[in-house]
């Protein structure tokens, strides 16, 4: 189960944060400055999961963002690793070249993308195209 999904820039500003467990305010900030910590001191050539007290902590660098996830030890890396990737390329084909400026100013829909991927810490749908033809729907449903 996936605990939460981050954002983050080099500078470790979250632009985006997504928990499916209770968290206090202060506990999701100090999670947040730790995983940034983990992760962006370490070296390229080393793997993109890293153990993060009970958990692991799946990424991967895009220009001068972070995204990363943190999910139970005993779940699939490469699997996770891999919806990563398909993140990005909806985000990159919706806002067509994605920024962090998109995610930051249009960031309602960020959630909203992600939502139709991923339900409950859980991965819903993993086809881009179905993904795409639903926030196609909802656009037109909003306009």
């Amino acid at each position: 189960m996936i605990r939460f999904i981050l954002l983050q820039n080099r500078a470790g500003k979250t632009r985006l944060a997504k928990y499916y467990i209770p968290l206090d305010e202060s506990d999701k900030h100090g999670m947040e400055y730790d995983v940034h910590r983990l992760i962006s001191t370490r070296d390229p050539k080393f793997t993109n999961f890293v153990e993060y007290k009970a958990y692991k902590v799946i990424y991967r660098r895009y220009a001068g963002l972070f995204f990363s996830m943190c999910v139970d030890l005993t779940d699939n890396e490469l699997a996770y690793l891999e919806s990563i990737h398909l993140f990005v390329e909806i985000l990159d084909h919706y806002f067509s070249n994605v920024c962090e400026l998109d995610l930051v100013f249009n960031f309602h829909k960020v959630y909203l993308i992600l939502d139709e991927f991923i339900m409950g810490g859980e991965i819903q749908e993993t086809s881009k195209k179905v993904i795409l033809t639903r926030l196609a729907e909802l656009d037109k449903i909003e306009t």
